[in-house]
C-alpha cells in the first residue's frame, strides 16, 4: 500500500489503520477541498506502484487565490520508465486547475528536475527548508 511505496521516497514512520482509512483508494482521490492524492496500481499484484499528493494553500494575495503544492511523488523502482510518474503529475495538474489554483509549486532534487520539466513545470528561484524534530518539540 501507500506506506510501502512512500518508503522508497522517505521515512514513513508508524501509520495506524485508523489514520490510513480512506487513503488507499486508487485513481484521483479528493480527500477534502484542499487535498488530493493520485495513484496508479498494478492490478495483477494488487499494489500501489506510483503516487503523488496535492495540497491547496489558500492565499491572501491574488484576490484570496489558491496555490497548489505537489508533494510525495514516488514511483516504485521496478515500475519506473512506464510514464506512471507523468500520469500522477498530470492528474494533479488537472485537479489543481479545476480547484482554481493560479499556480502549482513543487520542490525536487536537482537530478529530478528534467522529469518535472517533461511534465510542464519550470524551474523558478530556490527552495529553503528547516526541519524540526517532532520528538524534541513534544518533550519541551
Amino acid at each position: 500500500g501507500f506506506p510501502d511505496i512512500l518508503s522508497q521516497l522517505t521515512t514513513v514512520g508508524e501509520v495506524s489503520q485508523e489514520a490510513f482509512t480512506g487513503m488507499h483508494l486508487l485513481g484521483l482521490l479528493c480527500l477534502d477541498t484542499d487535498n488530493a492524492v493520485a495513484s496508479c496500481a498494478d492490478p495483477e499484484k494488487g499494489k500501489i506502484v506510483a503516487t503523488a499528493s496535492l495540497l491547496i494553500e489558500r492565499k491572501f494575495i491574488r484576490s484570496c487565490g489558491k496555490a497548489g503544492h505537489i508533494e510525495d511523488v514516488v514511483v516504485d523502482q521496478t515500475y519506473r520508465g512506464k510514464r506512471l510518474g507523468q500520469r500522477v503529475i498530470e492528474a494533479l495538474l488537472v485537479a489543481a486547475r479545476e480547484a482554481g489554483c493560479y499556480k502549482l509549486i513543487l520542490d525536487c532534487a536537482e537530478e529530478n528536475a528534467a522529469f518535472y520539466e517533461k511534465c510542464g513545470l519550470t524551474s523558478k528561484e530556490i527552495q529553503m527548508v528547516r526541519y524540526f524534530s517532532i520528538l524534541s518539540s513534544l518533550a519541551a
